[in-house]
């Protein structure tokens, strides 16, 4: 997209339409905003921005983000400790736990296997996941992944991995469609995949 634009405003086009899912357009519209806002809403916006990268970081354990060593959901008493979810990125947790359907613990890859883009088993929190079955607590893994050619390829993955341990491994089934993300999907449909999950192994 052409601009017309220079100097500050063209640069803060330019890192707006870099954010995932913001295109030349959308950049463009918030960059007016901004411009058009008060001092005192733009320097909260520049707070809040700083404050996320110096203060927030990934949970120890789940890989969930958080302000402390532990997350929320990790230091929760209530959960319950025998199933682990596992999903992609962090913001899918907050899908699933809209569900309302899910009461166990969670763990966080940090992505999908990828061959093209050269994302491997190595690269992701495989081993980390591994690490927290070796007391026996656990007695499921639900693969929630996206339902994607890199979801399907992780999950057949993770399931060769995790077979030995023993353990039941069980992914979404109804309500996702095929090709779609675990964070795009509405709640009802998610709940229904998490009541629907299909057994992997066991």
């Amino acid at each position: 997209m052409l601009s017309i634009y220079d100097g500050a405003l063209e640069e803060l086009i330019y890192q707006l339409g870099r954010l995932p899912g913001i295109g030349p357009k959308s950049a463009q519209r918030i960059a007016f905003h901004i411009l058009g806002s008060s001092a005192e809403d733009t320097e909260e916006l520049v707070q809040a921005l700083r404050q996320v990268k110096e203060h927030v970081h990934f949970c120890e354990v789940c890989g969930n983000v958080t302000e402390n060593e532990r997350c929320a959901i990790c230091t929760d008493e209530r959960r319950v400790k025998n199933t682990i979810c596992v999903v992609a990125h962090a913001k899918d947790i907050q899908a699933i736990e809209a569900t309302r359907e899910f009461r166990g613990l969670y763990h966080v890859l940090g992505g999908l296997i990828d061959h093209v883009g050269g994302v491997e088993e190595k690269d992701l929190r495989v081993r980390e996941l591994l690490e927290r079955l070796y007391d026996g607590t656990v007695e499921e893994v639900i693969l929630a992944l996206d339902t994607s050619v890199n979801g399907h390829a992780t999950m057949l993955s993770l399931s060769r991995i995790l077979a030995p341990a023993g353990i039941t491994v069980s992914r979404l089934a109804v309500g996702m469609q095929a090709g779609s993300e675990v964070d795009f999907a509405d709640e009802i449909s998610l709940g229904f995949a998490l009541e629907g999950r299909t057994v992997i192994s066991e």
